[in-house]
């Protein structure tokens, strides 16, 4: 595709956007890209799945966190919130320590080895989605970073509605994305 085609798809893009048949499709184009692109750089540091990264990421950067708070961030079941604790806590990668506001809980906090295990995974993500846009031409490249500001405030926006396929709705605060 050349930096003409790229710009006139783009804006005839932008131009539908109100309609909701066109969000959609834009949304579903959207969604295949990421999950391409993120099964392409998929972090291989300290061999951390992707959720127990995206946990860990959580608590580097929101911790201390006690695991309630932890498993409605990252939106999943208080269950896997402690399997997932308790592997990074073996790994080294948090530790627990007693809630001075209520020593019935405990929060979570990172490890110096849990920082820099984030910090290894998203060096890597970020050398593997350069190679990827290696390829890209000067045009794409513009094209790409002129989204980036919308992305970036889609995924950091505040009260975002996680839709599961069973049609389960829950409204959660932030994303632990790995990213």
């Amino acid at each position: 595709m050349s930096p003409a085609e790229i710009g006139a798809a783009a804006g005839a893009a932008r131009a539908g956007a109100d309609d909701g048949a066109d969000r959609t499709a834009i949304a579903g184009r959207l969604a295949v890209a990421v999950g391409r692109i993120n099964r392409r750089i998929r972090p291989a540091a300290d061999g951390l799945s992707h959720g127990l990264l995206s946990a860990l990421s959580t608590v580097v950067r929101l911790g201390p966190l006690r695991p309630g708070d932890l498993a409605r961030i990252e939106v999943v079941a208080a269950p896997t919130i402690t399997r997932v604790a308790a592997e990074l806590e073996n790994r080294g990668l948090i530790a627990r320590a007693t809630d001075p506001a209520d020593g019935r809980s405990f929060l979570l906090t990172a490890t110096p080895a849990g920082a820099e295990a984030v910090l290894r995974a998203r060096s890597e993500r970020a050398e593997r989605v350069a190679a990827l846009l290696a390829g890209r031409t000067d045009a794409e490249l513009d094209l790409i970073a002129g989204a980036l500001e919308a992305l970036e405030a889609t995924a950091e926006s505040p009260s975002q509605t996680d839709v599961r396929p069973s049609g389960i709705v829950k409204a959660h605060a932030g994303s632990g994305a790995a990213g």
